[in-house]
């Protein structure tokens, strides 16, 4: 199979029919063998009637529906697991998103040999105070953090080879930083290419500005399980080492001082108390190095969703 296209969505019954159709068109005339792989993340309205009709028309749309609503996170994940595409092509359900541009990023990972091909939406159509200028400073903070220089990390348009999508796990609202991701598990070869945003036909964004303020503390996550979530021992311990040795030295210090030169009454020094402190705080630093090795190494269900139903997948 040359293509999976996958299509996390919450409420988008309109857009769905029209969307499905659209990427028939592109796939069909182009040749591709693909499939369209439709994630219901807790919708309340039609949307999963409609991915039944669409599958009973055509056996390439297959579904996967949240019991309840678990964010754009776990529905990516489900159906990066799901999906058996050579290359593998994320997009929005809210066609903003052009269907059209499949062809060029195909094309463009093939003939690069990259990982990733991520859009970049240069003219958009969101509202610039709210989406726009918070989405550049997003955008540069992110790239300065992690390395990783896209000029739009949360485009939901992009185009992956299935060994990257099949080496990541995707879980809370680490969506956004998926090349981020990608970049610890050994992926590096991240470009990006201009696509075409549409106006929003259907409904209204899902997004608020609580997702500024998660997406920093995800970023911040990633970076320190990046680089720490197989050996926390080395950060924890190194810290509490420190901290430890901070005190013994202390305490060795007032020792000396009370049998050397005879100054009692230590317990009236704030040294005193300080001492105690860095040597409780980094032995509990230090017991929570080894608690972290023991969690990293038997964590196996983190990524476990309550699913309501799947069409045309096993």
């Amino acid at each position: 199979m040359d293509l999976s296209v996958i299509i996390p969505f919450l409420n988008e019954e309109e857009s769905l029919p029209e969307l499905v159709a659209w990427i028939e068109r592109v796939m069909n005339a182009n040749q591709y063998s693909y499939e369209i792989i439709m994630i219901d993340d807790g919708s309340n309205d039609d949307s999963w009637e409609k991915v039944i009709q669409l599958s009973d028309k055509n056996n390439a749309v297959k579904g996967i529906r949240f019991q309840r609503n678990y964010g754009k996170s776990a529905a990516l994940n489900e159906g990066f697991k799901a999906a058996k595409g050579d290359y593998v092509i994320t997009m929005d359900a809210d066609l903003q998103d052009s269907p059209d541009e499949i062809p060029s990023l195909y094309e463009m990972i093939r003939e690069g040999n990259f990982d990733i091909v991520s859009g970049w939406k240069k003219k958009r159509y969101d509202n610039a105070l709210t989406k726009n200028i918070p989405s550049k400073l997003y955008n540069s903070v992110t790239g300065k953090m992690s390395g990783v220089k896209l000029h739009d990390m949360n485009c939901g348009l992009k185009i992956y080879r299935k060994k990257v999508i099949k080496a990541i796990e995707v879980y809370g609202e680490m969506h956004r930083y998926i090349p981020v991701l990608a970049k610890w598990a050994g992926f590096k070869k991240v470009t990006e290419k201009p696509v075409a945003h549409q106006a929003r036909k259907y409904g209204v964004s899902k997004f608020g500005w609580e997702r500024f303020i998660n997406g920093f503390l995800d970023l911040a996550s990633i970076m320190f399980v990046g680089k720490y979530g197989k050996k926390p021992m080395h950060i924890f311990g190194f810290w509490g080492i420190i901290v430890f040795f901070l005190g013994f030295i202390i305490g060795i210090y007032l020792t000396i001082a009370k049998i050397a030169f005879h100054q009692y009454n230590m317990t009236d020094r704030p040294l005193f108390y300080a001492a105690i402190v860095c040597v409780i705080l980094g032995t509990q630093l230090f017991l929570a190095g080894f608690l972290g090795e023991l969690i990293s190494r038997n964590s196996h269900d983190r990524n476990t969703y309550n699913i309501d139903g799947k069409i045309g997948l096993e």
